[in-house]
């Protein structure tokens, strides 16, 4: 009976027995959310071994691992943010800005999790077109005097790359000292020469996070995701544009790009400075002397917005962005004003939109009418369904790719920034969001959202409903492993 039983055992059984204990070991280990839990389980039931595989690569919580430790350097911040702590928990304070009252929990959110400034200094431009982004941009590397930090998530080797790049190689050679940082994955396909062009010219780079396999890029997850340009001290660029052509609306297949950034001069530009070397530390181990380039003594700018620069990742001990939203989102009186590629959210994130709208306060969300990732976008798609029963209205842009990151909250506040409305950039990748307290911001926000609204189509609940069998089984699939997209 033995001997018939074991030839009976087939080598498809051991490879079924050996993926059972493969699912068994992502249960009983994970620390993950349920639901991404039971995604993971799900490919790994679906594809066998392989969906271990794809677990190992881009499945990892490499969050419990001292890579991403980073806090040291900003252990001398912490007398500036107990000043401030002190300061916003009586009602005589420091400040000016007349919304510190009504914010004053958002403010000490950011700043109990991740000692997040407050200061109030700064000033503002809001760009939401490509060509008119990079004319100011390359302009303001064009007058660097001192040195010029560069972080950023793709870099194109097409004619706008390299125009970028022969700008880094000419103020190299004019003695300013420039850094680049850019991301392993982001980046992938640039050909190395084009780094080794701008090393051989003067210019500092380092690449973050690469795959330790040369030429096969293993590493999806805890992507920096971040955009940042900071010249001399003074100015600064953060948002949602990368470099490249498709970004200035030359792509076919995606059209016009209408992304949103900032420029910014004031205190709040150090703190993202401070963030751009924590991360160049991370990519090249070097002792970084943050008193060079970031000084204790204010700027004394004469801008007047109030102004938190908050960054998120693996590394962090809080979702600090997405707290942010959360908390922005339970703070509406009115209205709420989001426009964002990817519309993937957490448990968290979803039931805010939910709750706030069927309060009665006037929820709009834009996302994008054509996808850049298919199985994103159909995940996308099934989210902005099941809000629509709330009574939030959703909006399609049809001009060509919308790739802005905002959210405005009663035209009072807003966020720009690199995170997207998903769990992706929520708890994986690596972003940075200014969070702006001022009306005239915030409105100028909303004036560009029903600006917009211009080149959109309204995704109503009746168009939903009558969608083909066929994109619900998309969406059905595509929101089933949306945990781990």
């Amino acid at each position: 009976m033995i001997h018939v039983f074991l030839v009976k055992v087939t080598w498809l059984d051991i490879f079924l027995y050996i993926n059972i204990l493969l699912v068994l070991s992502v249960i009983f280990l994970s620390r993950k959310n349920i639901s991404t839990t039971w995604a993971w389980i799900m490919i790994m039931l679906s594809i066998p071994i392989v969906g271990f595989v794809l677990y190992c690569f881009i499945g990892q919580d490499l969050r419990k691992r001292k890579t991403f430790s980073k806090k040291e350097e900003e252990d001398r911040f912490l007398a500036v943010v107990h000043r401030q702590q002190t300061s916003l928990a009586y009602p005589i304070n420091e400040f000016n800005n007349a919304l510190i009252k009504t914010y004053e929990n958002l403010i000490s959110l950011h700043l109990n999790a991740h000692e997040a400034l407050y200061t109030e200094d700064n000033s503002i431009n809001i760009i939401t077109d490509g060509k008119e982004l990079f004319n100011m941009l390359f302009e303001s590397i064009n007058s660097a005097k001192k040195y010029i930090h560069i972080e950023y998530y793709i870099i194109r080797n097409d004619e706008l790359g390299k125009a970028f790049k022969n700008l880094l190689i000419k103020k190299a050679q004019e003695g300013v000292e420039v850094f680049l940082l850019y991301d392993d994955m982001g980046c992938f396909g640039i050909p190395k020469k084009y780094f080794y062009e701008l090393k051989n010219a003067g210019v500092k780079v380092a690449c973050f996070f690469p795959s330790f396999i040369p030429f096969i890029k293993l590493r999806v997850n805890y992507r920096n995701h971040r955009k940042i340009c900071v010249i001399d001290g003074v100015t600064a660029y953060l948002g949602g544009f990368n470099i490249g052509e498709e970004y200035v609306g030359l792509n076919k297949k995606l059209g016009y790009w209408r992304d949103t950034h900032l420029k910014i001069t004031g205190s709040a530009v150090r703190l993202i400075d401070l963030q751009f070397l924590l991360d160049r530390r991370f990519a090249t181990n070097e002792n970084i002397s943050l008193d060079k380039y970031i000084p204790i003594e204010t700027n004394n700018a004469p801008g007047n917005i109030g102004m938190q620069i908050v960054s998120s990742g693996p590394d962090s001990k809080h979702a600090s962005v997405r707290n942010g939203y959360i908390k922005m989102i339970h703070e509406a009186k009115k209205s709420i004003y989001i426009q964002t590629p990817y519309f993937i959210p957490d448990e968290g994130v979803l039931m805010a939109i939910k709750l706030a709208a069927l309060s009665g306060i006037d929820v709009r969300i834009m996302i994008p009418n054509k996808p850049d990732h298919v199985c994103v976008y159909w995940a996308t798609y099934a989210y902005i369904g099941e809000v629509l029963d709330c009574g939030v209205r959703c909006y399609t842009y049809e001009k060509g790719f919308l790739h802005a990151k905002t959210i405005v909250i009663d035209d009072t506040i807003c966020s720009v920034g690199t995170a997207n409305f998903d769990i992706r950039s929520f708890k994986l990748n690596f972003e940075i969001n200014a969070f702006i307290y001022d009306t005239s911001a915030s409105k100028e926000l909303s004036r560009v959202f029903r600006s917009d609204l211009k080149d959109c189509k309204e995704l109503t609940p009746a168009i939903y409903k009558s969608r083909s069998l066929l994109i619900k089984f998309k969406e059905s699939i595509s929101r089933l492993i949306s945990p781990i997209l």
